[in-house]
C-alpha cells in the first residue's frame, strides 16, 4: 500500500524481535475479538478501540463513508462524551480526513499542523500532533478510514505502526462486512416473520372468526321463524369459536417456542438474499413458500429437521450456482399430509444423475444424507439440457406429539 512519509523510520533495535512478536500477538487478540461480534454498532466501536490500543494512540476514530465518499458515521475512542459534544458536528471530510478519502492511501505525519492539507481544528477540539491514517476496504471498494493521533510512547507513529494498522484494516473490513450482512439478514427475518404472522392471522384465524360472524347475522330472525335452526347455528358458532381459541393458543405457543430462533421462511429468504449479494452471479432466486406449510414447519418440525431442510436448500442452491449455469432457480415449500415437501428447481444445463461423479463431488451425497438424517428422502430429477429439480420430503411431528 502506498504511503507518504514525512519522517525517517527509526532504525531497528536489538530488542525489536520481542516487540514484533508482541505486536503480532496484539493484532491476533484484536482480530479475534472483532471476529466474534456481529452487532454492527458494537463491531465499529470494538474496532476503533482495538486499533487505538494496537499502536498506543491517545485518540482514534473510524470514519465510515457513503457511496459519494462523504463521512456518514464517525466513531471515536479515547475522547470523552463531553469533549466530543464540545467539538460540535461530525467532520465532513475536510483537511487530512478528506485527503485519505480522496486518495485512498495511508499517511503517516509527524505534525498535523505542519502539513499543507491540514484544515485546523474547531474550538473545543483537543490538541493533536502526530497522525496516522489508513483506509479500510471491503471487496476492493473503500468503506472507511482509520484516523489515529498522538502516539503516547513516542513523538510520532512508526512505519511498523503503519503496517500493523494496515493489516488490522483488512480484518476490520471483513468484520464490518459480516456485521452488515448479519444486520441485513436479521431485518429480513423480522420482516418475513411479520408478514408470516399477518398472513397466518388473516388467512386462518381472522377468516374463521369472520365466517362465524356471517353465520350469526340472521339468527335474530330465525329465533322467531325457526328456533331449532337458530339454536343449531348458535351451537355450531360456539364450537367454531372454541376451535379458533385453540388455534390462537397454538399460534402463541409457536411464537414463544422454537420460533424465537430465525423462522424457516426467513432463513430461506436469507439464502435468496445471499445469492443476490454476489455481484458476480446472474442467478435469480424465486421463493414459492406456502404459508400453511411454513406455519406447520415452524410449529411441528423438530429443530434438527428444520435445520436440515434449510441446509438442503442452501446446498442445492449452492450447487446450482456453481455447476448449472442457470439463470433462475425456484425454492418451493409445500405440504403433503404430514410431510413437508421442499423443491429446488433450476433452468440450468442439467446432468445425468446416474453418471459416475468424481471423488470431490460430494454435494449430491450430502443432500441425500441430510434428508435421511431428518427421517426423510430425497429425489433428483435432471437431464442434459433440461435443468435440475431436487425434491426433499421431510416428516413433521405426528399431531399428538406436537400438541
Amino acid at each position: 500500500m502506498s504511503e507518504v512519509r514525512h519522517a525517517a523510520s527509526p532504525a531497528a533495535a536489538p530488542g525489536d524481535d520481542f516487540s514484533v512478536v508482541a505486536a503480532i500477538d496484539a493484532l491476533d487478540v484484536a482480530t479475534r475479538a472483532i471476529a466474534g461480534e456481529l452487532d454492527l454498532d458494537r463491531v465499529l466501536q470494538l474496532i476503533v478501540d482495538s486499533v487505538r490500543e494496537l499502536v498506543d494512540a491517545r485518540y482514534a476514530a473510524l470514519g465510515i463513508i457513503d457511496a459519494s465518499g462523504r463521512i456518514e458515521f464517525f466513531i471515536t475512542s479515547g475522547i470523552s462524551a463531553a469533549d466530543r459534544a464540545a467539538i460540535g458536528p461530525l467532520p465532513s471530510g475536510h483537511g487530512l480526513l478528506g485527503l485519505i478519502i480522496r486518495e485512498a492511501r495511508s499517511y503517516r505525519i509527524p505534525n498535523i499542523a505542519a502539513h499543507p492539507d491540514s484544515y485546523g481544528f474547531p474550538e473545543g477540539h483537543p490538541p493533536m500532533r502526530s497522525f496516522l491514517g489508513v483506509p479500510i476496504r471491503v471487496g476492493g471498494a473503500p468503506t472507511g478510514n482509520f484516523y489515529l493521533t498522538n502516539k503516547t510512547t513516542a513523538p510520532e507513529f512508526t512505519e511498523r505502526d503503519l503496517r500493523l494498522v494496515e493489516m488490522f484494516a483488512l480484518h476490520a473490513g471483513i468484520a464490518i462486512q459480516n456485521a452488515r450482512l448479519h444486520t441485513r439478514v436479521q431485518r429480513l427475518a423480522l420482516v418475513d416473520e411479520r408478514i408470516r404472522i399477518g398472513r397466518d392471522l388473516h388467512d386462518g384465524i381472522i377468516q374463521g372468526i369472520y365466517a362465524v360472524a356471517l353465520s350469526l347475522e340472521d339468527v335474530p330472525d330465525l329465533m322467531a321463524d325457526a328456533p331449532a335452526e337458530a339454536s343449531a347455528r348458535i351451537d355450531r358458532a360456539i364450537d367454531r369459536l372454541n376451535l379458533t381459541i385453540g388455534e390462537i393458543r397454538q399460534f402463541i405457543v409457536a411464537l414463544s417456542s422454537e420460533t424465537v430462533d430465525i423462522a424457516v421462511g426467513a432463513r430461506l429468504a436469507s439464502i435468496a438474499d445471499e445469492v443476490g449479494l454476489l455481484s458476480t452471479s446472474a442467478l435469480k432466486v424465486d421463493l414459492d413458500l406456502d404459508p400453511a406449510a411454513l406455519a406447520r414447519v415452524d410449529v411441528d418440525m423438530t429443530r434438527e429437521g428444520a435445520t436440515q431442510l434449510v441446509q438442503i436448500v442452501r446446498e442445492a442452491v449452492s450447487n446450482t450456482l456453481r455447476h448449472s449455469n442457470a439463470r433462475r432457480v425456484t425454492i418451493a415449500l409445500g405440504l403433503d399430509g404430514d410431510i413437508v415437501v421442499v423443491t429446488v428447481d433450476d433452468d440450468g444445463h442439467g446432468f445425468e444423475p446416474g453418471a459416475p461423479r468424481g471423488a470431490g463431488h460430494l454435494g449430491l451425497v450430502n443432500l441425500h444424507d441430510r434428508a435421511m438424517s431428518a427421517g426423510g428422502s430425497l429425489e433428483i430429477r435432471s437431464a442434459i439440457g433440461s435443468g435440475t429439480r431436487i425434491i426433499a420430503r421431510l416428516p413433521l411431528l405426528p399431531a399428538e406429539d406436537s400438541a
